[in-house]
């Protein structure tokens, strides 16, 4: 008779915290990296990590939610425009090349972003989850089955690398245009 491993299933939110943990310490190790090779191998590891973690989230994880909990205070909605914003910086990194005046700043900013999400996620959104009657375990046996999938298979193109795609980047920073011409003030001496 074959030995199966069984495998211990997962409560839905604590696969959302390990997935929160793993891209916080990919930002971190950013942070402290040095050359340009090590961070674009960083950033596309987050980048991948946060696409899948976002898709399962969107398509499980806030239908079940918004299903079952009462969301007075619009945390879904609220996690909806957050998902959407770091989307579009996820979209804009996937076409760069990380030699650009921007890259590294624009992942800052992803980073800082995602950090404030999963903050308001884990202290305000979770703990309201749970009051629901949801039965988290089966949920993160769903959301295992589609991770795993998106990570075999890829995730799909959403709306914001479409439109990325077809619009491109934005280009020169409007400061940085403008600083040259620009005609400023200077105290008198």
């Amino acid at each position: 008779m074959p030995n199966k491993k069984t495998v211990k299933p997962q409560n839905a939110i604590s696969m959302l915290k390990s997935d929160h943990s793993n891209v916080k310490e990919l930002f971190d190790k950013f942070e402290a990296a040095n050359g340009a090779a090590s961070k674009r191998k960083l950033v596309s590891e987050a980048v991948q990590e946060l696409k899948v973690h976002a898709t399962v989230e969107e398509e499980l994880f806030y239908p079940a939610l918004r299903q079952q909990m009462e969301d007075e205070e619009g945390l879904l909605d609220e996690a909806d425009e957050e998902h959407h914003v770091a989307k579009l910086l996820i979209a804009e990194l996937e076409q760069m090349q990380g030699d650009e005046d921007h890259w590294e700043a624009k992942f800052k900013v992803l980073a800082e972003s995602i950090r404030h999400h999963i903050k308001e996620e884990e202290g305000e959104l979770f703990p309201e989850a749970k009051k629901t009657d949801i039965d988290f375990v089966l949920l993160g046996e769903r959301m295992a089955e589609r991770k795993a999938k998106l990570m075999s298979e890829g995730v799909p193109p959403d709306f914001e690398s479409k439109m990325i795609a077809k619009c491109g980047l934005r280009g020169e920073s409007p400061a940085k245009m403008v600083q040259e011409s620009l005609d400023v003030p200077l105290k008198a001496a």
